[in-house]
């Protein structure tokens, strides 16, 4: 990447945050007759969960400095919304909670911030709320602390789910292998024969769903009546290593098994990582490595094999 193009994208970020800056400011107009603070919205709707918590967890939590929360909180518990009690594992925290009078407090804060939410969503169909609820979810995924590790459901894919497959493997492997367009030509004919065929006995796609997010996929093909590939491996590159990948070799196996099949094969390159561990963890065989001129690169061309 270029400085050019480093500063471009710089941009970008800054024009999104003064954008979602004023928007913010907008859904929290009705504080302003309120007599509470945006930060003090933001402790009462962390204790209003149910958990009581220190004081210096709150602060991780919310970002805030030692001495300005513990200001807020007694004032809090001078208005009799929060109470202190010593933990039971260390003397020196307090765990803090709300009273009967703080949730009462918050309530209607918090449904006057739902209710602008849902008239901010109101204005949009249902497919570009889940389109904004997706994007929302990906800049929490890649910008987030640490990796997501929410429960991952394995489905069926939606209408245009077996293309996002298509789309995201094209645009990552051009990206980080120089890889050209005839791989994705590969990757279309895939699921092009595979949605035409629609055989349902002999062939499955599943995605791995992430809060409504695809975040993976895996296709089993007929190759023969006794042989089944695995097509379109794939798993976000942000959220590998969490077991997502071996869920999906899993799922591939098992329908394998189930359809009568007597071995499952997947092709990969050499250079590949992921795949490889992935055909290792689950029992599968390297039978053939050779070289080839593939998507306009010279690569080590591999074939695993898994008897079932």
């Amino acid at each position: 990447m270029t400085d050019s193009e480093a500063l471009q994208r710089a941009q970008a970020v800054r024009r999104f945050n003064r954008f979602y800056t004023r928007l913010i400011g907008a859904l929290h107009e009705h504080l302003a007759q309120s007599t509470f603070s945006l930060t003090e919205v933001r402790v009462l709707h962390e204790l209003s969960r149910g958990r009581a918590q220190t004081a210096s967890v709150l602060g991780r939590a919310l970002g805030l400095d030692s001495g300005y929360l513990s200001r807020l909180l007694t004032n809090f518990e001078r208005r009799n919304l929060i109470t202190r009690r010593p933990s039971e594992t260390d003397a020196r925290q307090s765990l803090i909670a709300l009273t009967h009078e703080g949730h009462a407090a918050y309530a209607p804060l918090d449904a006057a911030a739902s209710q602008e939410v849902l008239d901010l969503l109101g204005g949009l169909s249902v497919s570009s709320q889940e389109q904004l609820i997706a994007a929302m979810n990906l800049i929490e995924r890649l910008l987030g602390d640490k990796p997501r590790q929410d429960a991952v459901e394995l489905r069926a894919p939606r209408a245009g789910e077996c293309g996002w497959l298509v789309h995201r493997q094209a645009q990552w492997f051009a990206a980080q292998y120089g890889w050209d367009a005839s791989f994705e030509g590969l990757l279309a004919r895939v699921i092009a024969d595979y949605t035409q065929r629609n055989d349902t006995l002999r062939e499955r796609c599943v995605v791995a769903d992430q809060q409504g997010m695809v975040v993976g996929g895996v296709c089993v093909v007929a190759v023969s009546t006794t042989v089944a590939g695995v097509r379109l491996l794939w798993v976000e590159p942000d959220v590998q290593r969490g077991g997502i990948g071996t869920r999906l070799v899993a799922e591939a196996t098992h329908f394998a098994r189930r359809a009568g099949y007597t071995r499952l094969t997947l092709t990969t390159a050499s250079t590949l990582e992921e795949p490889r561990r992935l055909c290792k963890r689950a029992g599968f065989e390297l039978v053939s490595t050779a070289p080839e001129r593939r998507f306009g690169k010279d690569l080590m061309i591999e074939r695993w094999e898994l008897g079932l």
